[in-house]
């Protein structure tokens, strides 16, 4: 059984204490990883303010490159991450429609390559006789990174990249049920950063919340459940700690009556049970027309009745298990109170015999708001399907959540449906699509659901403060 240890300066370091990380395939325990004491945490914030000193003054060009050569790292060693991230998270190296360990890699390395090539030029607002104003973005200091298991290596590097990018050092906190993809990168990307840019520690429970607290972290970035996000808030507070929150999603979708069932039941399956219905902005409510709603139905289910769920090492397996035993469990609640509400299961709705974390791809028909599977967040793959007669109404029900990450309208009317997806209270709101994002393109949410942004300049800018510098000419 294979042992890791934390990288702090540089340094491989084990610790007398570990815990098990499990295969959710198997609900086995397959590798130990390090405990980190609070010891740790005050060495690794040390060791990233000692090196913050140096790498917020190198060239903008040096910083570029190295974030490049981190692109590089992570396509050189990209099989090895892969099986990696398949055995500790679960999702199926290929996976369905090409979502799997193969894309989060390869999603990762693109999100590297394009935030290297982001710059935050000097604004110049006056330049004349009299004087010359100009507008710096200074990075922060040492940012703290606590990012999620459902992707945890590409969500560790929204989170790494632009940090790095814009000339802060970070101390990374991935989580306990996923930690080993992420600390194998640091230990790799160690090979080409100076000591202390880029530390990782590891516990499975109080390290998270003495980093929101830690004096010497001046930002959290975080990804994860909305509870979550208001303590690391609460936790910051003390020394104004800047915080990126990209939080809980209840997303919904909402299909006119205008609509190809044929044309579009493939597009809404992929997107709500892209990554089994484990990511933040999957659609998670799908209001449907009734004029469509049974042939969408229909559909869909078939669709359902195609895929395969199995061990995702395994070839041709679409969907693998659930991350954690905990999220299993709350899933099947969902279920059996979907059940006792009347819903109708048009697939799916039982956890099979056997070992592993595995629940079928569930659709629920006849169910509306009110019932906790429309109510809350499932992040698994059960999605319940709502017949709405009056567009009003399906946005107002929409928008009652009090989340607000993303959002969709399906229609071929365009510009009825752009119309209607900016009366959406989301982050993020799309037409005839949802889920997809992009590098370039600012991400993040409304209401309960993020505090701040990520992506493109929009995102860079959070890393950094501004000065303003004024020379006055006579």
């Amino acid at each position: 059984m294979k042992s890791y240890g934390l990288i702090i300066d540089g340094k491989k370091i084990m610790t007398d204490k570990t815990f098990g990380v499990r295969n959710p395939a198997t609900g086995e325990v397959f590798a130990q990883c390090p405990v980190a004491e609070a010891a740790h945490l005050d060495q690794a914030v040390a060791a990233a303010q000692k090196a913050f000193t140096t790498w917020s003054r190198v060239d903008d060009a040096v910083r570029k490159a190295k974030v490049h050569a981190l692109a590089d790292i992570l396509e050189k060693n990209m099989p090895e991450l892969m099986e990696i991230l398949t055995n500790e998270n679960g999702k199926p190296l290929g996976g369905y429609q090409g979502i799997g360990s193969g894309m989060e890699l390869g999603g990762s390395i693109a999100w590297t390559r394009v935030t290297a090539e982001f710059s935050l030029p000097i604004d110049v607002i006056q330049d004349n006789e009299d004087a010359r104003i100009e507008v710096h973005r200074k990075p922060l200091g040492v940012v703290g990174s606590i990012p999620p298991w459902n992707w945890p290596l590409m969500i560790a590097i929204w989170h790494v990249m632009p940090a790095l990018r814009t000339g802060n050092t970070v101390v990374i906190k991935p989580s306990s049920l996923t930690p080993l993809t992420t600390m194998r990168f640091v230990e790799l990307a160690n090979e080409v950063l100076p000591p202390g840019v880029l530390n990782i520690v590891t516990a499975e429970s109080g390290i998270g919340s003495a980093m929101a607290k830690h004096p010497g972290i001046n930002k959290i970035v975080f990804t994860g459940s909305t509870p979550t996000g208001k303590s690391i808030m609460q936790n910051g507070a003390a020394n104004l700690k800047r915080c990126t929150l990209e939080l809980g999603g209840n997303d919904a979708g909402i299909v006119l009556p205008d609509v190809d069932p044929k044309e579009v039941a493939p597009k809404l399956f992929m997107t709500g049970f892209h990554n089994n219905g484990q990511t933040c902005a999957c659609l998670k409510r799908l209001y449907v027309h009734a004029d469509v709603y049974d042939d969408i139905c229909r559909e869909m289910a078939a669709i359902a009745g195609s895929v395969r769920i199995g061990n995702g090492l395994e070839e041709e397996v679409d969907f693998g298990p659930l991350q954690n035993e905990d999220q299993l469990k709350f899933v099947c609640e969902l279920a059996e109170d979907a059940k006792k509400a009347g819903g109708r299961f048009l697939c799916g709705g039982k956890r099979p015999e056997g070992p592993g974390y595995f629940f079928p791809i569930t659709l629920v028909a006849d169910v509306t708001d009110g019932t906790r599977l429309v109510d809350e967040e499932q992040f698994g793959p059960i999605l319940p399907i709502i017949k709405y007669t009056d567009i009003d109404d399906a946005i107002r029900r929409a928008n009652r959540s009090p989340f607000g990450l993303g959002g969709s309208i399906w229609s071929k009317d365009l510009e009825k449906a752009k119309r209607l997806a900016s009366r959406l209270e989301c982050g993020t709101a799309w037409v005839n699509d949802h889920a997809s994002i992009q590098p370039d393109a600012p991400f993040g949410g409304v209401k309960e659901s993020g505090y701040g942004v990520e992506f493109g300049h929009y995102g860079l800018e959070e890393y950094t403060s501004i000065q303003t510098l004024k020379v006055v000419k006579r």
